[in-house]
Formats: C-alpha cells, structure tokens, sequence
C-alpha cells in the first residue's frame, strides 16, 4: 500500500503522521529476527515509473530511473531493511534489518530492469558465541559495508560496529566487535550510526571505515562522523542541510561518498535525497558537505529509503540500487528501485 499519494494533501498527512507512530510503536517492541537460515519466497509487483506524475518521465537530477520492485514475504522476518550491499555482478545482493537478519537473493533483469528475485534467505545475525546478536540487544542493524568480502554491520542502540568474515563463512559469519571510539556512547539514542562505509584498497583512505551519524549532531548542528582504523579515530562532521538526516551511504568508486538522506514533516511527508561528498574533504575538524544527485518526496516513488549500493554493470554505467525499510508496518513498502549515474 502506498504511504501517501500526494505531498500537501491533508489526507497524507494524517497518514504519515499514523505511520511515524507505528514506528514510534515499534521500537519498543523485541527483535524480530530469523531463527535461522532459510530459504523465502519473495513476491515481486514492479514500478515502471519513478514520478506518478510524468510516467514517460525518467530523468531526475543527476540520475535516470531504470525500474523498481515492490518487495513482500508471508515470512513474518522478512522487512525492517536499513543497510544494503550490492555486489560487483550486479545480480546477488545482501541487506541487514533493523530487528537482527540478513536477507540475500539475485535480481533477475528482463531487458535491462529489475524483474523478479530468486534464491532469496534469510538468517540470523550470529555472534562470537554463534547465538543470534538480537539475544543480547544488538538487533538494530542500521548500516551495512563491505571490503574484500569482510562485511561491517552498524548497530544503533549499543552504538558498536561488527566485522563478519562473508567471504568464508556466509550466512553463518559470526559478527566480532572493532574498536569504537569511548565518544560513542555520547551518540543520540536511536539517531546515531546509520552510515558505514569501507573505501576501497585503491583509496587515499584504504582500511579505514567511514561512520556518519543519522541525528547526532555536533554544537553547530551537523551530523558527527568518524574515520576508523585500527585504535585510531578522526573526527569530522557532515553539513545537515534542511530538514533532512542521514539513513546510510556507499562508496562511489575510490574517491566519492554518497550519502542517503531522509526527511520527514507533517506538512511534508517523507523526502529521499542523495548527496556526494568527495574523499579529499574527509579530514581532521572538517565540515564537509556535497552536492545533491536527486531529491524526492511523496509525489514520486519513495518511502522510507535506507539502504544504497552501487555497482557497475556490463555496459559500464554506475547503478544505484536503493531499499526501503518498511517498519514492519502494513502502512508501508518494502521497494527496491535502481538508477543510473548521468554524465560521468
């Protein structure tokens, strides 16, 4: 069901406003993980066009819409998803949710879209002692990297960031803690790591994790961020521009930052933007900012968009894939909607 139809109209906002309550709800619940690993059916309705306005309309700033899915399971698991990664071949993908799972599948394309997903699972996110992390609260996976097969899991609430060996373990990784700053601690409850991301070896900033904070601001009101590598720790801080937080973000190539962002109002509804931020900002006391690749509300088709991946496909264009986390809530949509970068 779509959250709202229109931005502006009174009956959206009363809506939205129903579903931050959901939310607000949901937060207090338990974790809703999966038991274990298993294979799900997911059911797929596509989204042929980006602006419900202008269908034949597929340019939107510095990005062309190339298709979209409506994702759902009757697996009581499946949703919450809040951090994505997208691997080099473009098909096989993994998310994590916010109530302590991985889900992971392959996109099947039909004529260069999104059509359907096959070989979907889902599965616990295990700790040390290979018990389910949701047990011991870590359920609020919130962002998700990955480097050389090792994923880095953010995890909002116990303010700790997991490194889980993918490559040679799978599903089955068991998730160690890395090193955090003690500062951490001093992160906004709920509002604080929603950005990880693992620059490439060919990085200027090679085996370091790039964190940025959703609403935990610093004295000047922007968003907090952190350069990680090993016991050392850079801080830094992102611009907060408008009304609008962080929700996650990835590497483009070796030299670039995207940044996912999300704003809500009761005037407004939801809003979707993605920024770039060059690497060469990132450094010791800096504000860095960059400039918006596309910004979207209600009109179009968005909901609540938390995860972004990236990759190349055969042709050579730079895709995006973004991912919705629909709050476990009936009110709500689980999308997965793909872009080209324009004018490389």
């Amino acid at each position: 069901m779509r959250l709202l139809h229109r931005r502006g109209s009174i009956a959206g906002i009363i809506l939205a406003a129903l579903v931050f309550a959901v939310i607000s709800l949901a937060i207090a619940e338990a974790a809703r993980y999966a038991p274990a690993q298993l294979s799900i059916t997911l059911e797929t309705d596509p989204i042929t066009s980006f602006d419900d306005r202008d269908p034949s309309r597929t340019r939107f700033g510095g990005l062309e819409f190339r298709g979209g899915l409506v994702l759902s399971s009757n697996n009581e698991a499946f949703g919450g998803w809040s951090g994505f990664v997208m691997e080099p071949d473009g098909e096989h993908f993994i998310a994590v949710s916010d109530r302590g799972s991985w889900l992971r599948g392959r996109i099947v394309y039909r004529d260069g879209k999104l059509d359907h997903i096959v070989d979907a699972e889902i599965a616990p996110l295990l700790g040390a002692d290979g018990a389910p992390l949701a047990k011991k609260g870590w359920f609020d996976a919130e962002a998700l990297a990955e480097r050389d097969g090792i994923l880095f899991v953010g995890f909002e609430r116990v303010e700790q960031i997991a490194r889980f060996d993918y490559r040679r373990d799978g599903l089955a990784a068991r998730g160690a803690p890395i090193k955090v700053p003690a500062d951490f601690k001093t992160f906004t409850y709920n509002k604080s790591i929603e950005c990880v991301a693992a620059p490439p070896q060919s990085s200027a900033l090679a085996g370091t994790l790039i964190v940025v904070t959703e609403h935990s601001l610093d004295a000047a009101g922007n968003h907090r961020g952190f350069l990680l590598k090993g016991d050392d720790a850079t801080r830094f801080s992102v611009k907060r521009v408008g009304d609008f937080d962080v929700s996650d973000c990835a590497m483009l190539g070796d030299d670039t930052l995207l940044l996912l962002e999300r704003s809500f109002s009761l005037l407004g509804g939801l809003g979707m933007r993605i920024r770039r931020v060059p690497l060469a900002s990132i450094k010791s006391g800096a504000v860095v900012d960059g400039s918006p690749l596309i910004e979207a509300d209600l009109g179009y088709q968005i909901d609540n968009m938390e995860g972004i991946g990236v990759h190349r496909n055969a042709q050579g264009e730079t895709i995006l894939t973004l991912v919705s986390d629909d709050n476990f809530s009936v009110l709500q949509r689980t999308l997965l909607l793909q872009f080209a970068l324009v004018g490389e």
